[in-house]
Parts: structure tokens; sequence; C-alpha cells
């Protein structure tokens, strides 16, 4: 299925930007796994046009149907990875799909995609991540893989993101370690990939990872450990695409532009002020400058 925009997250950044990207006749699609963190706020009584105020809920959930009556496709879809396609970006032609989206269901092409799922932390709270991060810890198994050739590895996580990481070390690392930290067990098999599901303590180690340490006191020698706990945010996947992100905000520069052409972000995921008005300012910036991409 192809689109001219697609946009991670159905927030109030997302939606601003897909009403008008619609407007302007660009095929639209929307995908949003998790709840917005809007959904959790009781009343908002600082946004304009509300009298009496509204509760988060409730403007999430009218922005959504808003995009949808204007012709948005909104699909409630867990997206697992974004890809370059292969295109010479060198032609400059808006004709080409310079994106390739993954969710758990189906495969999308898109030429311009819009990160906006907010400010999302999946970090686990386990001893010893913060310690080691770029000493064995790693978010990124299609950026940091390379370095574990032949080696023993670990991901924790679950779901299909887990999955998707695991997948991008299978045919790297000598053996892959799924460590679900105490969640179900997922539904894979693979040759060398191990499945294991007792809850953590800590990471342990020298100068680098070396062990795992499980609750029960017992120890998991790896050489790495992926992070791949929950549903991937706007970040994850600036990085994987090589996109430029700092303490993990997504940089842009004033037309809400990462360094990857075509690539947009907005909203919380970008930094500063965590406010509904800056997300749909952003929103809007991004999907006024996605339009001239395609």
């Amino acid at each position: 299925m192809e689109y001219d925009v697609i946009i991670i997250g159905a927030g109030p950044a997302g939606i601003s930007a897909s009403l008008y990207t619609v407007r302007a006749n660009r095929r639209t699609l929307v995908l949003y796994e998790d709840l917005s963190s809007l959904e959790k706020t009781h009343k908002i009584e600082n946004y304009y046009g509300f009298e009496n105020g509204i509760s988060g809920k409730d403007l999430y959930e009218v922005g959504i149907k808003q995009a949808e009556n204007l012709g948005v496709d909104v699909k409630k879809e867990e997206v697992i990875k974004i890809e370059m396609n292969n295109i010479n970006e060198e032609n400059n032609n808006k004709d080409d799909y310079r994106f390739i989206v993954t969710t758990s269901s189906n495969v999308y092409k898109s030429k311009v995609v819009i990160l906006a799922t907010g400010n999302k932390k999946n970090k686990p709270k386990i001893t010893g991540i913060e310690k080691f991060e770029g000493k064995g810890v790693s978010y990124c198994a299609i950026c940091d893989g390379f370095f574990y050739r032949n080696k023993d590895v670990s991901v924790i996580g679950s779901g299909d993101y887990a999955i998707s990481e695991t997948n991008d070390l299978i045919n790297v690392a000598k053996d892959v370690t799924i460590l679900t930290n105490g969640d179900k067990a997922p539904d894979f098999r693979a040759d060398n990939v191990k499945i294991e599901t007792r809850g953590i303590k800590e990471i342990i180690g020298n100068d680098k990872v070396e062990e795992v340490k499980f609750e029960d006191g017992t120890k998991l020698k790896t050489d790495g450990i992926f992070i791949a706990q929950g549903v991937a945010g706007s970040a994850d996947f600036a990085k994987k695409l090589g996109a430029i992100t700092n303490n993990d905000k997504i940089v842009v520069n004033s037309k809400m532009e990462t360094n990857i052409s075509g690539l947009f972000a907005c909203g919380d995921c970008t930094g500063g002020l965590f406010q509904v008005s800056k997300a749909v300012y952003e929103g809007a910036v991004a999907g006024l400058e996605a339009i001239k991409k395609c």
C-alpha cells in the first residue's frame, strides 16, 4: 500500500499534520498503537477554544474523528520498523517512495514520514542499564549489531518490537536470548534464539557488559544487550534512520525537518515545551512542509 505521507502518532502533533496534508490532496495515513499521554490528562484548561475546558481523552478522540472525516486513513497498528527505500535522492523525484514502513500486520510505502509519537520512555528500570550505555547496552540492532558478529547477545523485551530487533540480530550474532523480564514469552522460534522469562535484577560487568543477573540469583553471560521494551518511539526510529538526536530528542530545523530528506518530526519528541499548543503548531508546520516534498 502506498501513501504520500505516513504519520506515526495520533496525538495533537500527528493529527494536526494530517489535517494539512489531506486537505492538500496528499494521500495520508496515520498509524498509532500506544495511548497518547493526552488521554491521561483529566482536564485541559489552557488550550484555546474550550470555554469550560476539555478532557484529554475527549480532545484526543475528537482529533482522530476530525482527521477521518476529512479522509485521513487512521489505523491502529504497531510500527516496528521504518527503512529507507533504495532510491537516488540526487534526482529529487517527488514520485519516489523514500520510506518503507512495516507494522505488525502490513507493509506501507511513503514519500514522506512524520514522526509524532510523543516523548516515550521505554527504558526498563534495571540496575546497570545507564552505566553500560555505549558499553554493551544499545537501543538499535541495525546500528550496532555489526559490533557483535559471532557473539552472544540479549534483547530485553517481549513484543513485536523486540522480535523485530531480534530478527535484525539473528544473522549477525552467534546466539540471541530474548529476555522478557517477567513478561509472557512471545510466540517466536529460531535456531539460534532462546527465550528467558525470569525477572532481571541487574546488568553487571567491569568496563563493559558481561552478565545479566536474574532475580533468583542466577546469571547469563552476554556480550551485549539491546533494549526493545514496549513499543518503539520516535527517537528509536530516528536513530535507526540516521537522523540526529540529542538526549533522545529529535533534532529538527524551523521547518520540522530532520537531517534525512523527507523525514519530519513534531510534538513532544522534539523536546521543548510539552504543551498541546506547541504540538499543534509543530504539526501544522510539519504538514505544510511535507506537502512540498510530495
